[in-house]
């Protein structure tokens, strides 16, 4: 008896060690790949889930500024939520592609000239990388997934490149010159004055040559022309015109982009599903109200991702046919 007790203890154990290993393996590959784009080598990252056939891919694109593939800015810190999104969606069986946009990150080109840069280089950049997923054998259906620019970008692609669905992460709602306004608030009147006359100006497709040195970082002349082509987009029209199923996710504490534009996108799609996390910030990062509290996760790259934002995508890719 004692010996058949052994036997069946050590099967136990053995069984249970095997259990955990199993947990402590990776649930996906990562291959690494590139794409070219305008004659620019782009560099981005594939996660595709193990022993699963033909998941759905999701594409994944950065907002604006220096944001890598990771969702990282020098100018605001390392955060990684990209990152993890991408590796929560694998973690339940989505494939993803992130990318690191035209000069940024590994796809930085000494050659780039900010005054060729315009909206639509960044939309046929990421047309690029929804092609390469199409046509991949091994994915079943391409979303595409835009953090706030990238929002705008990506409803646009999506549009393009006739995609299963559209998911909106903290994306504005309406044209950027409204947005930029808005988060010119708390500055100083003359800034705000002064800002506004350029962003009229600029709206109306005529470049300003005198802007003062205190806004250059806003409206350098080698970065007017971007602009023009950027106001020229309304979110709220894009997303009236898409004929795919669309998620749109806003967090209450983002500081940067506010309800209100998420509920724009939703009078202007009325078939989207909108969902409003209570504590998500911009870096879709759970935070207090407090300004300080809320920069402090732009650079925490150890603090998980908003709970329950994962799920809502699994769930409304796992739901379009």
């Amino acid at each position: 008896m004692k010996f058949k007790n052994t036997i069946c203890f050590v099967l136990m154990m053995l069984c249970s060690l095997i259990n955990m290993q199993a947990q402590l393996l990776p649930k996906y590959s990562t291959e690494e790949f590139e794409v070219n784009s305008n004659g620019l080598t782009l560099y981005g990252s594939l996660l595709v889930p193990n022993n699963i056939q033909n998941p759905p891919i999701v594409l994944i694109i950065a907002g604006s500024g220096p944001t890598d593939r990771n969702g990282n800015n020098p100018l605001a810190g390392e955060n990684n939520s990209l990152k993890m999104l991408a590796e929560g969606l694998a973690n339940k069986g989505i494939a993803s592609i992130r990318y690191d946009k035209r000069g940024v990150g590994k796809s930085l080109d000494e050659k780039l000239d900010e005054n060729t840069l315009r909206f639509e280089t960044y939309i046929n950049d990421a047309r690029k990388f929804a092609n390469f997923a199409k046509i991949d054998t091994r994915f079943s259906k391409l979303f595409i997934a835009g953090h706030s620019e990238g929002s705008l970008i990506g409803m646009v692609a999506a549009k393009y490149v006739n995609a299963n669905g559209f998911i909106s992460i903290a994306g504005m709602g309406r044209p950027f010159d409204e947005v930029i306004k808005e988060q010119l608030l708390g500055q100083p009147e003359y800034v705000i004055k002064k800002a506004n006359e350029i962003l009229d100006s600029l709206k109306i497709g005529v470049l300003v040559y005198d802007a003062p040195t205190y806004l250059n970082a806003l409206f350098r002349t080698s970065v007017q022309p971007y602009l023009i082509s950027m106001f020229a987009y309304s979110p709220e029209k894009i997303i009236s015109e898409l004929e795919m199923p669309c998620l749109i996710l806003q967090g209450k504490n983002d500081i940067q982009v506010k309800v209100k534009d998420a509920e724009n996108l939703s009078k202007a799609q009325p078939k989207a599903k909108m969902v409003v996390f209570e504590k998500m910030n911009h870096v879709l990062k759970d935070c207090n109200e407090d300004k300080e509290s809320n920069l402090a996760t732009y650079s925490n790259p150890t603090l998980l991702l908003s709970n329950n934002l994962i799920n809502e995508i699994v769930n409304f890719v796992n739901k379009v046919k």
